[in-house]
């Protein structure tokens, strides 16, 4: 550094420009991940937590998505519900937390879900149209993913910002309505949940009471806007997750990893309000914000 300069600075006559933390930065750390079990990992893009035996949620704290996904496994095979951003390399980050072979499932195919299935050779898709054009990859999303005001620290090193897409990945695998997938000792239900997009599942594991809802319900604003959403579909398939039995953990895919089954109901009821058209909404551009007590809409 210049000796002047390095003077001025000391005198408080010079100002370096440190980049300002986005808003939603400045929240974080989130306190009820202090109540979980964190696991040490060597890629700090990532941090896990074992929220139940067998089951780790693998989440990215320095992009505004805050995604999660989970490692689920049983006594043969793994299964990793979603990818993740792609921004670094989850599948090198999961063969570090289990040696079953790993296979991939998707919540839907948003590019925040699928950025690494091009890593893996076993993935499961639904058998959608939404699914297949999905599959082709994409740049423009992702490149939004990365500016300046989405990310939060640094990203990895190595990482190639102007090369970031998501990448076409292949479907080894087509899911249905109902299809079991058996671990050894755990069995995944597939639950089409189509609303959020044509394609959206949540797994549900009775044995265990867990349910995994993807982005059909998370603590914080859920995201209803895109072309794809289906709002009829959205609220039929919000009643479909609240009538199965014997939930005990909701594990969604943004924000926190752990939440109460009692919301999906609520989540129903308030979006009947926000149909109604008797709730007001704070407008985000051409987007209106309807909140209630844990989540909000952010609908067209």
């Amino acid at each position: 550094m210049n000796t002047f300069i390095h003077l001025l600075m000391l005198l408080g006559l010079f100002a370096v420009a440190m980049p300002e933390k986005p808003e939603w930065c400045k929240k974080l750390p989130r306190s009820e991940y202090q109540k979980l079990e964190r696991v040490s990992v060597p890629d700090p893009w990532f941090e896990v937590y074992r929220i139940r035996p067998g089951v780790f949620a693998i989440y990215e704290p320095h992009q505004s998505e805050e995604i999660i996904s989970y490692l689920i496994l049983g006594s043969r095979k793994a299964v990793l519900f979603d990818t993740g951003m792609g921004i670094s390399n989850m599948r090198k980050l999961a063969e570090g937390l289990t040696r079953l072979p790993i296979s991939i499932l998707n919540s839907h195919t948003h590019n925040d879900h699928v950025g690494d299935n091009w890593r893996f050779n076993d993935v499961y898709g639904m058998d959608t149209e939404f699914t297949r054009t999905s599959a082709k990859g994409s740049t423009a999303d992702a490149q939004a993913e990365i500016a300046p005001s989405e990310i939060c620290g640094e990203l990895p090193q190595g990482f190639d910002a102007k090369s970031y897409a998501t990448r076409p990945w292949h479907i080894a695998h087509w899911l249905h309505e109902g299809d079991k997938l058996d671990l050894g000792g755990r069995t995944l239900q597939i639950v089409a949940v189509p609303g959020h997009t044509p394609d959206s599942i949540a797994l549900y594991d009775a044995k265990h009471g867990l349910l995994f809802t993807g982005d059909m319900f998370y603590p914080g604003t859920i995201f209803l806007y895109r072309p794809e959403t289906n709002l009829d579909a959205y609220v039929a398939s919000i009643k479909k997750m609240a009538s199965l039995p014997h939930v005990e953990l909701l594990l969604p895919a943004h924000n926190v990893p752990v939440a109460d089954p009692a919301y999906l109901p609520k989540v129903v009821t308030a979006m009947e309000q926000v149909r109604s058209g008797k709730l007001k909404a704070e407008q985000r551009g051409d987007r209106n914000v309807y909140s209630f007590e844990g989540f909000s809409f952010l609908v067209r």
